[in-house]
């Protein structure tokens, strides 16, 4: 019998591997309808779904190996990123999805409310808030909406080679701004972004894929620690914030 390995645990949800299975346990069945619906509509590799009985969604193993994960080294080559950035560039010119993502003011909102938790606390220091906040004020801006994944850290894109073979986690799919998937994609890995934007193939503005950088990590921090993660770990969310002071 296969052993069962526990890839993610957490209050939200949980994802196993049996095999080559990976079920996914949510009791919140709006994030697994998204993620069905996503990849239904995505253009791109996306894992097989080989049954849904809620709570739980099978889906197979993706071929390959992720680009890498956040806090380390990626060993990809310059033409796997190239050809995530790529990939992320046919999600992005393919139809709207139906629902929408968060606005610019839900995120300016949203932001208020974590800086004074980060400060109040004293996680971070105010002046690492104060200039994380300044800079993360240039991605709060009109965008056209593209389909976005929402959630593509590197350890979602699987590549064998120089080819991607898969993107998985979806459930954060919707509407959104193309530079946010971008810099998701290069979150601590900014040696890899003009690979990236070389693979996408279209002007990208720099610099509000930085501001998202801190605007994502400013973000993030209470979420990681409430829910048994560490954004202190060299290379992490933290790290993010302070290679921008």
């Amino acid at each position: 019998m296969a052993e069962i390995e526990v890839v993610v645990a957490h209050q939200a949800c949980a994802t196993l591997r049996v095999g080559d299975v990976f079920l996914k346990i949510d009791g919140d069945q709006t994030r697994t309808d998204v993620e069905v619906e996503a990849m239904a509509l995505a253009p791109i590799p996306t894992p097989e779904i080989l049954w849904r009985k809620p709570p739980v969604l099978a889906l197979a193993a993706v071929r390959g190996t992720a680009l890498g994960r956040l806090g380390e080294p990626s060993q990809a080559s310059s033409r796997a990123w190239a050809a995530a950035g790529a990939a992320v560039r046919q999600l992005h010119d393919a139809p709207l999805p139906p629902w929408h993502g968060r606005s610019v003011d839900e995120l300016a909102s949203e932001l208020d409310v974590e800086c004074e938790w980060l400060v109040s606390t004293g996680v971070l220091p105010a002046d690492l808030v104060a200039r994380n906040r300044q800079i993360a004020e240039a991605a709060l801006r009109p965008w056209t909406p593209v389909f976005t994944h929402g959630d593509l850290q590197l350890s979602h894109v699987f590549v064998d080679g120089d080819e991607v073979t898969g993107v998985i986690d979806w459930s954060e799919a919707s509407r959104g701004d193309p530079l946010f998937d971008l810099a998701i994609l290069t979150l601590g890995q900014e040696e890899h972004l003009g690979d990236v934007v070389a693979g996408y193939g279209t002007d990208v503005d720099v610099d509000v894929i930085r501001a998202w950088w801190s605007l994502r990590s400013l973000l993030a921090i209470r979420w990681l620690v409430e829910h048994g993660f560490d954004p202190a770990k060299p290379g992490c969310e933290i790290d993010v914030l302070r290679a921008r002071m």
